[in-house]
């Protein structure tokens, strides 16, 4: 680091950060090297001015350099969202990630537990009775194995020990909900990413554009939600052929069934692995239509499909015919052995 941490600490505070400045920021940050207090005013700072691209590619580079990997083939996927909509919803991006390997993708599903959120993506597996502390050796032979695997955050990312009683104490979303999605251990190359705001779309697929990504959808729901909605229209940028494209997506126009936002408001880990399982086990609900949605998008993403609609018949089948609860079963066992 060639910048000493008060100097870049103020002059955080004062003006947005260049690409290089931002990386060195998050060094410090991911060294430990910041008070709490100082933790909190950068944070707090970051959030209230708006990150910029640049301080997200840095940030982003910085945690990337500090993480523990796994090695994944090209066309992994991970399927995820930044939290943090404060909307209280189902795990869509959990379940559409064991409908997705149940139609043959590899998901490299990376996530955490609550932090601003009733029930995180590790809260609801390890509800289904999973193992979510597998070590990156574990990992990689569930995703090799079954083609999924979960990496559990602070397991792959021990310099965020430094960050989390930060976070937590703050119980708002932070530039870590934007950084977690794009700091996947095992690399991947292909992305579903969901966003809190809408804003944060455009910076989100630079980033990942910047940093090598092969194919991501980055989107938002007009509902506010991360994820494709099935409320109304859903915003998209897409990254394809090292081009940025953008759309809005409505679920009508591909056969599904529109529903009121409220019918996948969920409750606690325990409430959402039971509708979790029950969506896999064949029950019909804005739940299921929302899974297959988003589902569709990461088997299409995966290039396993031509259309989204290929991807909604295949997201189908792969419930009805018990393949994604099979995924869900073999995970559990898996893990439970280790």
């Amino acid at each position: 680091m060639t910048e000493n941490k008060d100097e870049i600490f103020f002059e955080a505070l004062e003006k947005s950060l260049s690409v290089e400045k931002s990386e060195i920021l998050f060094d410090y940050i991911m060294s430990g090297e910041f008070s709490h207090i100082r933790l909190s005013a950068i944070l707090s700072t970051l959030r209230s001015r708006g990150e910029t691209i640049e301080e997200i590619i840095g940030a982003t580079k910085a945690m990337r350099k500090h993480s523990k990997k796994i090695i994944s083939d090209e066309n992994t996927i991970d399927i995820v969202g930044t939290g943090g909509d404060g909307k209280g919803t189902l795990n869509i991006s959990t379940a559409s990630a064991l409908v997705a390997a149940g139609a043959g993708i590899k998901v490299a599903k990376h996530g955490n537990k609550n932090i601003s959120s009733k029930s995180g993506a590790a809260n609801i597996l390890e509800a289904l009775g999973i193992n979510i502390m597998m070590d990156s050796k574990i990992a990689k032979q569930s995703l090799d194995q079954i083609g999924i695997c979960f990496m559990m955050a602070p397991l792959y990312h021990p310099a965020m020990k430094n960050v989390m009683p930060v976070r937590t104490e703050l119980g708002t979303r932070t530039i870590f909900n934007i950084l977690g999605p794009m700091t996947n251990p095992a690399g991947v190359k292909i992305q579903l990413t969901g966003a809190f705001d809408k804003k944060l779309l455009e910076p989100m697929a630079q980033t990942l554009l910047s940093l090598g990504t092969k194919s991501a959808w980055l989107v938002h729901g007009g509902d506010g939600t991360d994820e494709l909605s099935i409320s109304g229209i859903s915003y998209v940028i897409e990254i394809k052929n090292g081009l940025i494209n953008k759309f809005t997506i409505n679920p009508n126009d591909l056969g599904i069934t529109t529903h009121p936002f409220g019918q996948l408001i969920g409750g606690d880990s325990k409430y959402n692995a039971s509708e979790l399982t029950a969506l896999l086990s064949g029950k019909k609900s804005a739940y299921r239509d929302s899974v297959i949605l988003n589902s569709a998008a990461a088997i299409y993403l995966s290039g396993k499909v031509e259309n989204l609609e290929d991807g909604i018949i295949k997201a189908s089948n792969s419930i009805d015919n018990g393949f994604a609860l099979s995924k869900l079963k073999k995970l559990i066992n898996f893990s439970k052995d280790k």
